[in-house]
């Protein structure tokens, strides 16, 4: 498959199957990104796996915090809201993705539903966090280098 074909084919995942990935698998896909580039070959990021009991905890806190109101504390600091056509974007990609759900505007019930689902981390048998040491703060390289990692491993998978 031709890099472009993969870029265009990829596609934004939100249901997932229960079934466990095999910890070999995980760490292949993770071999392969860490080949993504990275500011001046600093490679300054840290990897975290969590499956099982403690992506499940992790999930628990989500949601107690989620319900509870607890502002979502941010690591990388935040602009605010989206104004202009990027708020347009967002709205009119919710509107698709609701309306391909079959999730009126009105029903508040299954679009909170969405919303929880997002703080359990759509249900996924893996979540992968990317880190950095704080010392490279303020670490806007890190970010983009994230980011590449991140990438990475989105079309490694």
């Amino acid at each position: 498959m031709e890099f472009e074909e993969l870029v265009h084919t990829r596609r934004s995942v939100r249901g997932y199957k229960k079934d466990p990935v095999p910890r070999e698998l995980i760490d292949e896909i993770i071999a392969v990104a860490k080949g993504a580039p990275s500011s001046m070959n600093s490679q300054p990021w840290h990897v975290h796996v969590l499956t099982g009991a403690p992506l499940d905890e992790v999930r628990r806190r989500n949601m107690e915090e989620m319900e509870a109101g607890v502002k979502p504390k941010r690591d990388i600091f935040t602009h605010g809201p989206y104004e202009g056509v990027h708020r347009e974007r967002q709205v009119g990609i919710a509107k698709k993705l609701f309306a391909v759900m079959g999730i009126e505007r009105h029903d508040a019930e299954r679009r909170q539903d969405w919303v929880r689902r997002g703080f359990r981390q759509f249900d996924a048998p893996v979540s992968i966090i990317l880190t950095y040491d704080r010392v490279l703060d303020p670490g806007a390289t890190c970010h983009f280098d994230l980011g590449a990692l991140g990438y990475g491993i989105v079309l490694a998978a």
